[in-house]
């Protein structure tokens, strides 16, 4: 036996919890109706949108119902306005008539009514571009992008790891230098932003009737996120939307043949405030017992989601997975030492905004940069404000486990390069080998939540899983609906998370941390 294999099997693992977690998981699961009521009854989740409120509203009902305490939203400051459409229609009237599928982009205006005017194609690619412009987009609608040529695909839509995969997912890549990455990113991030906020003026400003763009994916699929802009004060531009590539490719033909296109469009959207608001993350617990009773482990999921689909996926697949391990352990009479605290966050989609807030508020974070270039940079690309400030729960932490890559099976988790805790996942993961289960990886994954805890030094953990159609058919996209989910892979994730949670709860230590890289 190895020398991990040796730590694994020395690691306790309470095998007559395991099963009572597996025999509430798989045989009286609540899985799906959690799922079911977020994705159909709900529907998307847009942060600060109406339907956010109410699946804050809804699961601080079902942890409640289900003897959870502390159930509480908290909020973090100043996110932007809400907004949601509730239809949208764009028709080609001429050369002949041909409804067109497109959906519009999140905080971006609706029309005034139907609206109809002539395509006219447009590149800008610099602030310069502008120019070119002037006096020459009143009652146009307008096409923003080159018409794509079709790709065929050549891999499976939906696929699942096989032993080679997850073989390949314990090679560690060593990084390289990301200095001048940095710095080039932070440059183009700055642009893309000047970029968007003037284009949305000029649009305005000239009268400009509508705008569309090509979606990323063919197939007919739309895939689509947001435009104008979420904040109060600041241009939201002309109405926007994402449109199939095989109904925008024809029109950018026929424009470029200097054949004369007519549309009609008719976006039915809105702001639903008038100033910025705070967003909220939804929590809830269940409390430690004895001298640990003050420490922490927690696990959650991004509630927030797109509008095009119900956020199925991305990421209510993730949230009921979470909810539901609440709910057996409170099922099966868990008595953890640590507190248990689940989190259901809100906008993750515009950059781990209320997860970030949250650890920054009861965790750590950098001093605020005071630099208001540096302000407006993602917390990813700022430069180092000086040491971290760490608040006294830091050290009362001891996990946050997260799942945020669509609904397929997990198959292990990512150590995110903390290489003291591989044995102790290890021996976590022996009693759901049988379920497919069975693979730790040292490297890192990114991306979604827990990199905010990662960020400040806290052990931050996701999941690896089957990947299915996420990445081909249904992130971001009109196509993340209940029908792409696999309800069983949702029963044996729910078993997982709750078994590493009590795991975590029950250890005489807290799971180790790597060292800490500062800014």
């Amino acid at each position: 036996m190895g020398i991990s294999g040796m730590a694994a099997a020395a690691e306790p693992v309470d095998l007559d919890m395991v099963n009572r977690i597996r025999q509430e998981a798989f045989h009286r699961s609540q899985v799906m109706e959690t799922f079911s009521q977020l994705t159909e009854t709900i529907g998307p989740r847009l942060t600060n949108s109406p339907q956010m409120a109410r699946a804050n509203a809804w699961t601080r009902g079902k942890f409640t119902e289900w003897g959870l305490a502390n159930v509480h939203d908290e909020a973090f400051d100043d996110f932007g306005r809400g907004w949601e459409f509730s239809n949208a229609s764009v028709e080609m009237l001429s050369p002949r008539a041909l409804p067109l599928h497109a959906l519009p982009k999140a905080w971006t205006p609706g029309t005034p009514g139907p609206v109809e005017g002539e395509a006219m194609r447009v590149t800008i690619k610099a602030i310069g571009d502008l120019d070119q412009y002037k006096g020459k987009l009143a009652g146009k609608i307008l096409l923003l992008d080159e018409a794509r040529e079709y790709k065929r695909g050549s891999e499976p839509d939906s696929e699942r790891h096989d032993d080679t995969g997850l073989a390949e997912l314990q090679t560690f890549a060593v990084p390289k230098d990301q200095t001048k990455d940095r710095a080039k990113r932070i440059k183009e991030f700055g642009e893309r932003r000047a970029l968007a906020k003037a284009t949305n003026a000029f649009f305005a400003a000239e009268g400009a009737l509508a705008a569309l763009s090509i979606s990323g994916w063919d197939n007919g699929i739309i895939r689509v996120g947001g435009g104008g802009s979420r904040k109060a004060g600041e241009p939201i531009g002309v109405p926007e939307l994402a449109m199939a590539a095989e109904h925008y490719n024809p029109l950018v033909r026929a424009v470029e043949r200097k054949q004369p296109v007519r549309l009609r469009v008719d976006v039915q959207a809105r702001f639903t405030d008038e100033a910025d608001q705070p967003g909220y993350n939804t929590l809830a617990e269940i409390p430690g017992h004895g001298a640990k009773a003050g420490e922490i482990v927690m696990l959650g999921a991004h509630m927030d989601s797109w509008h095009a689909g119900t956020g199925a996926a991305d990421n209510a697949a993730g949230v009921a997975v979470m909810m539901e391990a609440m709910r057996i352990l409170k099922a099966v009479g868990a008595r953890p030492h640590r507190t248990i605290r689940v989190a259901l966050w809100s906008g993750e989609e515009q950059g781990l905004i209320g997860s970030q807030a949250y650890v920054a508020r009861h965790f750590a974070a950098y001093p605020e940069p005071t630099d208001p270039a540096q302000k407006a940079l993602p917390a990813s690309l700022r430069e180092s404000t000086g040491a971290l400030q760490k608040t006294r729960d830091y050290d009362r932490f001891s996990a946050y486990f997260n799942m945020d890559n669509g609904s397929g099976r997990f198959r292990g988790i990512h150590a995110q390069e903390n290489l003291a805790a591989m044995p102790i996942f290890e021996a976590w993961l022996a009693p759901f080998h049988d379920v497919g289960a069975t693979t730790v990886a040292s490297r890192n994954t990114g991306s979604t939540d827990h990199v905010s805890f990662d960020r400040v030094g806290l052990p931050g953990f996701q999941f690896i899983q089957d990947r299915l159609d996420y990445f081909s058919n249904v992130h971001h996209s009109n196509l993340d609906t209940w029908d792409h989910i696999e309800p069983e892979d949702l029963k044996q994730a729910a078993a997982i998370v709750a078994s590493f949670a009590y795991h975590a709860a029950m250890r005489d230590e807290r799971l180790p941390r790597k060292p800490l890289l500062e800014n």
